[in-house]
């Protein structure tokens, strides 16, 4: 497939995203809900489906999955738990406890950093199912010896988020899948991690030709645990079907597996359909009905979100809130410190800079940083008494050691030029290298770097070279 043939098709998705929910028990049992323990030592009669066994529904899962819905704008419901049908040996009741046409969260929406809204039609509750590990050398149960199956995580609530076919393209859908995690991490109620599989992502992909008002035949790609291993298996989907379609063919709408190694999709089985899965109302358990007060009281409760501190902390720098600066800073949860060191006196954007630079690279050390220290050198920094490279030695020390920065700075040998000292030194550089001047004057730019070298080491590293490339370009005219 050329580049010239993929521009006149369009990529259309839709993920479904499967949150376990952080309760301490499960769904509908008091079994542990804990990652990593022994297999098969969290089970109870009730999440191993036995005989005469009956739910009881954990409030807390309850609540957690309306923090998830108020947090993506959706609608808190009243709502009903059905049976989803199926077979398969990690489903030890042969049906799952599943929210079918009256999900607790309707209709809502996710925007993504640089202010885009992607469509939520649900986010509902049910419940995981058991693990299954397939011994061989493909890893997978065509060619298994044999398969070993963990019940722990049978029965461990969850909360489904079915997106609208909104995302147009692979950096989209890593975009809002790494948007949507720091959502629900920001709620509580899960901890996010797709390597525990915590969070897992099943891709509708389709394709069709670029400006075409119907939608493609789709195909799920299922289970995926990481952004790389999402953004491929889109891109890897999105060329397969362009091809069968480029060569006359058609796509059969199926349930395909993303194959990491071999970095390709292969078919699974053949797409169900909601009739497939026979569904019912669950007949031992009652309807769920918040009230308004408690649906309220969540709303309240929320800190928060990542689109709101990015707000901030845009608006705290003069940036933009999906600048790079901004979007680091949140990520890493380090605009506390941001807003300690602006409430203390120092520039907001240089702040956020520092942060999202010399403070990002030293994250380990981030906790133990004073926001006070923070802001002094960022002060120290603004009003010149620092240039930008000692600030940012300054900055690595504490981050290391701690101290207090006017001492790190004195024991450095750091001290601010005085002023018109930095034009002399300017002249002194012209002077002892001629044609690299001519050269720059001329319009040459990368001469520029060398002369700045030169600068800096006339002055001992304590020249602001900012204001000596300032000064350069204006001598130059």
């Amino acid at each position: 497939m050329t580049a010239a043939t993929a521009t006149e098709w369009e990529t259309v998705i839709g993920l479904e995203v499967h949150t376990e929910l952080c309760t301490a028990t499960k769904l509908f049992c008091g079994c542990a809900n804990n990652f990593g323990d022994q297999p098969n030592t969290n089970v109870c009669p009730v999440c191993l489906g036995l005989p005469g066994s009956l739910p009881v529904l954990n409030r807390m899962a309850v609540e957690y999955a309306m923090r998830i819905g108020t947090a993506l704008h959706c609608t808190v419901q009243s709502s009903l738990f059905h049976r989803k049908n199926y077979f398969y040996p990690d489903m030890p009741k042969d049906y799952q406890i599943s929210q079918y046409d009256v999900p607790i969260n309707a209709d809502g929406w996710l925007a993504l950093p640089d202010g885009r809204r992607v469509g939520i039609e649900r986010a509902h509750i049910e419940e995981d199912t058991g693990k299954s590990t397939h011994v061989g050398e493909s890893g997978r149960i065509h060619g298994a010896d044999y398969s070993l199956v963990d019940y722990n995580r049978a029965g461990v609530p969850l909360v489904e988020i079915v997106g609208r076919p909104d995302l147009r393209s692979s950096e989209d859908a890593r975009a809002y899948v790494d948007e949507l995690r720091a959502i629900l991490v920001a709620t509580g109620a899960s901890d996010g991690k797709m390597e525990e599989g915590s969070l897992r992502v099943d891709a509708n992909v389709s394709v069709r030709r670029r400006g075409a008002p119907e939608l493609g035949t789709r195909c799920e790609i299922k289970n995926m645990n990481s952004l790389r291993s999402l953004g491929r298996a889109i891109e890897y989907e999105a060329a397969r079907q362009i091809a069968i379609l480029e060569d006359g063919g058609t796509i059969s709408q199926e349930t395909r597996h993303w194959d990491e190694t071999l970095g390709r999709t292969s078919t699974m089985r053949s797409k169900e359909e909601a009739y497939d899965y026979r569904y019912f109302p669950e007949p031992d358990l009652v309807p769920i009905a918040p009230s308004a007060e408690w649906v309220k009281a969540v709303a309240d409760a929320l800190p928060p979100m990542p689109a709101d501190r990015r707000a901030a902390v845009a608006e705290a720098a003069g940036m933009a809130p999906d600048a790079d600066p901004v979007v680091t800073v949140v990520r890493l949860d380090l605009d506390p410190l941001l807003n300690a060191a602006v409430a203390a006196g120092a520039d907001g954007e240089l702040a956020v800079k520092r942060l999202a630079n010399e403070v990002a690279a030293g994250l380990e050390q981030a906790s133990t940083l004073d926001p006070r220290a923070f802001a002094a050198v960022v002060g120290m920094e603004s009003r010149s008494e620092l240039t930008t490279a000692q600030a940012r030695t300054v900055l690595k020390e504490l981050l290391e050691h701690g101290g207090d920065p006017a001492a790190i700075a004195k024991a450095h040998g750091f001290e601010a030029m005085a002023a018109g000292a930095l034009s002399g030194v300017i002249d002194q550089v012209i002077a002892d290298n001629p044609g690299e001047w001519d050269r720059f004057a001329a319009g040459e730019d990368k001469v520029q770097g060398f002369l700045i070298g030169k600068i800096k080491a006339a002055t001992g590293g304590n020249a602001d070279l900012k204001e000596a490339s300032a000064l350069l370009r204006a001598r130059r005219g």
